[in-house]
C-alpha cells in the first residue's frame, strides 16, 4: 500500500519517511488529547466555564514539553512501537497541564477550576493522551511500509528474532537477509575509507535494508563500537542484542563514573518494602475482583454442575513459591474422566518441551470450551491470591512433572508467587516451548516493578479478548 510516496522510497530516505509518520501522527494525537480534554471540561462542567485566548497557548507548550521529553524521538530507535511503556511521561505531561491550569487561575479559563475540574482535567489528559497515541500508532502502523532488517550474527539468534518478528503487536519488520558476523569482520575496522563506506552501502542499498539488528558472539567493545560506526554512517538503523541482558534483564542503572560508564545491576529478589507492596496491590486486586464477580462464579458454578455433573471446582497440584506446593483452583472445563484419557490422546500432543497441550481436546465439555475461551476459568484463583498462595501477576505455576525439568539458575524463578497472569501469557503460553518460558519467568523477576505488573495486567485485557493462544 503506498501512502504519500512512502512505499516507493528505498533505503534511508525510507527510515526518515517512517520517523517522520510517526512523528507527525503522535503530534496529531496530541493535540486531538489535549484539545478535547479541555472542551470536554468546560462542556461537562457544572457553572459557566469557558476558555480564554491564553489558552490556545498551552497546546504548543505541551507540544514542546513533550518534545524535550523524547515522546516523539522513541519510535525511530525501537523495533516495537509501544504507548504504555510511555506512559507514566504521558501521566506527568498530564500533571503538569491540569497543576498549572488550576493555579493559574482565571489566566487560561474565565474563573477559577475547582478540584473536582482540576480533576477530571487530570483524568481527561492522560486518559486521552494514552488513547489517542495508541490510536495513531495503529492507523501509522498500518500505513507505513515493512521495516526491513539485516540481521548480523549467529543463524539460531537469527532464527529467534524471525520467530519475534512475526505477528506481534506494535511491530512490522522483517528479516530479509542474515550476515555471519565473520563476513563482516572488516566492517569493524577503524580504517574508514570511502571505498569500504560505499561498498557496505551499496550493500544495504541492493537489500534495501533500513535496520541493522547484530547479535554480538563477545563482548570486544571496540569491534562492536566500529561495527556499529559503520552502520550508522551509512544511514541504517541500528539495534543490538546484548548478551548481559539475558541474564539480568533490563535492571540496570546507568553510573556517569568521570566519563566512564557503569551499568549498576540492582538485587535479583524484592526487598521487604516492595515485597509488602506487590501483596498490598494483590489484596486489593483479588478483594475487590472476588466482591464484582461473585454474581458470575454463581452462575459459572451452576452451568458446570449441569453439564454433565462432576465437581465444580478443577484442584491440581502446583508448585509455587520456594518450591511449596498448593492447589491451584480452577473452573472444571473437562469431563470428570480427562486425566484417564490422557495417554490414549498424547499422540495428538502439540505442545513442546514435555507440555501437553490439543487445540481441539475432546475431553473439554461444552461450558469447558466457552470459558476456556473466554478465560473465565481462570477466576477461582482470585482465592489463592487472597490465600497468599498466588499473585495478580507472577511466573507461571508449574505442575510437578514440569517444574523437576527446571535446572540451574532458571530455579530463581520460584522468588516469588506465581501468578494469574504474566509475561509468559501476554506472549501466546502455547507458542513458547518451557526453556523460553522460565527465561521469561527469570527476566520477569530480575525487573519487577509494580509498574510491570500494572502494564502486564492491561495487556492482558486485549490478549484475553482477542483470544490469543487459545
Amino acid at each position: 500500500m503506498a501512502v504519500s510516496g512512502i512505499a516507493e522510497v528505498r533505503g534511508p530516505a525510507a527510515c526518515l519517511r517512517r520517523d517522520a509518520l510517526f512523528r507527525r501522527s503522535l503530534l496529531v494525537a496530541d493535540v486531538v488529547a489535549i484539545v478535547g480534554a479541555f472542551v470536554l471540561m468546560v462542556s461537562l462542567s457544572r457553572s459557566s466555564l469557558g476558555l480564554s485566548w491564553a489558552a490556545a497557548a498551552g497546546v504548543p507548550i505541551l507540544v514542546v514539553c513533550a518534545k524535550l521529553t523524547g515522546l516523539y524521538d522513541r519510535d525511530e530507535t525501537l523495533l516495537r512501537k509501544t504507548t504504555l511503556d510511555e506512559a507514566p511521561k504521558l501521566f506527568q505531561l498530564a500533571t503538569l497541564c491540569a497543576l498549572v491550569t488550576w493555579l493559574a487561575g482565571g489566566l487560561l479559563t474565565h474563573r477559577p477550576l475547582d478540584r473536582h475540574e482540576a480533576l477530571f482535567l487530570w483524568l481527561a489528559l492522560a486518559g486521552g493522551l494514552i488513547a489517542a497515541r495508541a490510536v495513531s500508532r495503529a492507523l501509522a502502523l498500518r500505513v507505513a511500509p515493512v521495516e526491513r532488517c539485516l540481521f548480523i550474527g549467529d543463524r539460531v539468534s537469527a532464527e529467534t528474532i524471525r520467530s519475534k518478528l512475526c505477528a506481534r503487536g506494535g511491530v512490522k519488520a522483517e528479516v530479509v537477509a542474515h550476515l555471519d558476523l565473520d563476513k563482516v569482520s572488516s566492517w569493524s575496522t577503524d580504517s574508514f575509507s570511502e571505498a569500504r563506506l560505499a561498498e557496505i552501502r551499496d550493500l544495504t542499498q541492493t537489500l534495501d535494508v533500513h535496520r541493522a539488528i547484530i547479535a554480538p558472539r563477545s563482548v570486544d567493545g571496540g569491534e562492536m563500537l566500529n561495527l556499529v560506526r559503520t552502520l550508522k554512517a551509512v544511514g541504517v538503523r541500528v539495534s543490538v542484542l546484548p548478551r548481559l541482558l539475558e541474564v539480568v534483564g533490563s535492571s540496570v542503572e546507568f553510573d556517569d563514573l568521570h566519563g566512564v560508564t557503569v551499568m549498576g545491576v540492582r538485587r535479583f529478589e524484592l526487598t521487604r518494602s516492595s515485597a509488602a507492596f506487590k501483596r498490598v496491590f494483590d489484596l486489593l486486586g483479588a478483594g475487590l475482583g472476588l466482591l464484582a464477580v461473585c454474581p458470575l462464579l454463581l452462575v459459572i458454578a451452576v452451568a458446570v454442575k449441569l453439564d454433565g455433573g462432576g465437581p465444580v471446582f478443577f484442584r491440581q497440584l502446583r508448585v509455587g513459591r520456594h518450591g511449596q506446593r498448593f492447589q491451584m483452583l480452577k473452573f472444571r472445563t473437562m469431563v470428570p474422566e480427562a486425566e484417564a484419557m490422557k495417554d490414549a490422546l498424547r499422540e495428538h500432543n502439540e505442545a513442546q518441551d514435555g507440555l501437553f497441550k490439543i487445540a481441539r481436546d475432546p475431553r473439554v465439555t461444552r461450558v469447558g470450551r466457552w470459558l476456556r475461551a473466554s478465560a473465565l476459568d481462570e477466576l477461582p484463583q482470585l482465592w489463592n491470591i487472597v490465600r497468599g498462595e498466588m499473585s495478580l501477576v507472577g511466573p507461571r505455576p508449574l505442575v510437578i512433572d514440569e517444574d523437576r525439568r527446571i535446572e540451574g539458575w532458571h530455579r530463581r524463578r520460584l522468588e516469588l508467587m506465581p501468578g494469574m497472569t504474566g509475561p509468559w501469557q501476554i506472549l501466546g503460553p502455547t507458542r513458547v516451548p518451557l526453556k523460553e518460558m522460565v527465561a521469561i519467568d527469570y527476566l520477569y523477576i530480575a525487573n519487577w516493578s509494580l509498574w510491570t505488573d500494572i502494564k502486564i495486567l492491561l495487556r492482558t485485557v486485549p490478549h484475553v479478548l482477542g483470544r490469543r493462544g487459545l
